[in-house]
């Protein structure tokens, strides 16, 4: 094998802590303390909010301009606040801080140095926005490792449509029998791999998924190394 597909969110860019971080911020900022119980209750409901509509943006039902404030705007409205203004506000202020932020998961640096030593191209396929992924990868020191960053968005399709797989493949003038995608979602990541014939390792960093769903299951991206030869 010789080329190495990478998911970014919840993979190499810890998306959940970074996001809390953004939350915390615009709470703070915007004064929500005046409508909301705290922020930790704000924070439960708006991960779930989210989590449901990118389900849907996902699979191509609601558009990117939707999501992106309606999770705000449910999310407040599920407090008994409905401001057509604070939830633009937090939108805009979402989008504008958290691709700043810069937490990843741990050894991932490490992990793409030995990678990078041992001459595998690595490349990123996301689902998230094409404006901030670039911010992400660029701020968090990840982009200089990738040689191709694929973004969803430019193929007019979701992971994990094989759409997006076969068009990372051609960028990469990769084959998928000399490729491994590496992710956190086991329906986009995996799944959407190995429909497109490419073998996949499953990262599952806060072990949500039961032992042996799938076959190369590793809890650390330190363990990715160790696990290629045996792929």
């Amino acid at each position: 094998m010789k080329h190495l597909f990478f998911d970014l969110d919840r993979t190499l860019w810890d998306f959940d802590k970074n996001s809390e971080t953004a939350l915390n911020i615009l709470y703070d900022e915007l004064k929500l303390e005046n409508h909301l119980r705290s922020f930790r209750s704000f924070h439960t409901k708006y991960k779930k909010v989210n989590g449901e509509l990118w389900d849907q943006y996902s699979k191509g039902k609601i558009s990117k301009d939707l999501l992106r404030v309606k999770r705000f705007q449910d999310t407040l409205a599920h407090f008994d606040v409905k401001s057509k203004e604070l939830s633009h506000s937090l939108a805009d202020g979402y989008v504008s801080l958290s691709p700043y932020q810069t937490n990843l998961f741990p050894d991932a640096i490490e992990t793409l140095e030995k990678l990078k030593n041992d001459d595998f191209e690595l490349h990123i396929i996301t689902n998230g926005f094409l404006e901030v992924q670039h911010i992400k990868l660029d701020k968090s020191g990840l982009k200089p490792y990738f040689d191709i960053i694929l973004c969803s968005e430019e193929v007019g399709k979701n992971k994990p449509s094989r759409l997006v797989f076969d068009h990372a493949l051609d960028k990469a003038n990769a084959t998928s029998d000399e490729s491994i995608m590496i992710g956190d979602s086991y329906e986009a990541d995996i799944v959407g791999a190995e429909n497109a014939g490419i073998r996949a390792i499953l990262f599952d960093p806060n072990r949500i998924h039961r032992e042996g769903r799938h076959k190369w299951h590793i809890h650390e991206l330190k363990a990715i190394p160790e696990t290629l030869p045996w792929m």
